[in-house]
């Protein structure tokens, strides 16, 4: 299946230049989705994941139907201030300033082998925080993986872990 096919492009968003990737399309079509899952959970399956990790918000939509396809736990890491209970943070730059995304402290076991999920692989920052992220927990990060990589923008180059995309956009 051509997952493309069910992944809307929108000009403009969220300001003038961006094209947003929108995977609303492709949450919506029963089939797409089944073979998006079922992709990423066949491709993640030889890392031997006992936790994913999903990054806030669309990553949720991803991790959490592959962690349950994998049998595995899930975990969330978000912005500061979002989750209950304490929790361990990192701060990362961005391109124009920085951010600080967070997950529950007792989230993560050492030794566990962790997953980082998101829904696209851009300059890879957000994702290169959330392995340094789990990996600060002592989580061992075994890969990580996308719906849709922007190949384009070389993310790849910045994650030190096998990484995994059921589509690319070369431009």
């Amino acid at each position: 299946m051509d997952l493309k096919q069910h992944i809307r492009a929108i000009p403009n968003f969220p300001k003038p230049g961006i094209l947003f990737y929108d995977i609303s399309t492709l949450l919506a079509h029963p089939e797409a989705w089944r073979a998006t899952v079922e992709g990423l959970a066949a491709a993640l399956r030889p890392h031997a994941p006992d936790l994913l990790v999903g990054i806030e918000s669309r990553g949720f939509l991803v991790a959490a139907p592959v962690a349950y396809a994998l049998g595995t736990g899930f975990a969330m890491i978000r912005k500061q201030g979002k989750l209950p209970g304490e929790t361990a943070r990192l701060s990362y730059a961005l391109e124009y300033g920085s951010d600080t995304i967070e997950v529950q402290a007792d989230a993560i076991t050492p030794g566990q082998r962790v997953v980082v999920v998101d829904d696209l692989l851009a300059t890879g920052g957000t994702i290169q925080a959330a392995i340094a992220l789990v990996s600060q927990q002592r989580g061992n990060v075994v890969g990580a993986a996308c719906i849709i990589e922007l190949a384009f923008l070389e993310g790849r180059r910045r994650l030190d872990v096998p990484f995994t995309s059921m589509v690319s956009y070369a431009s």
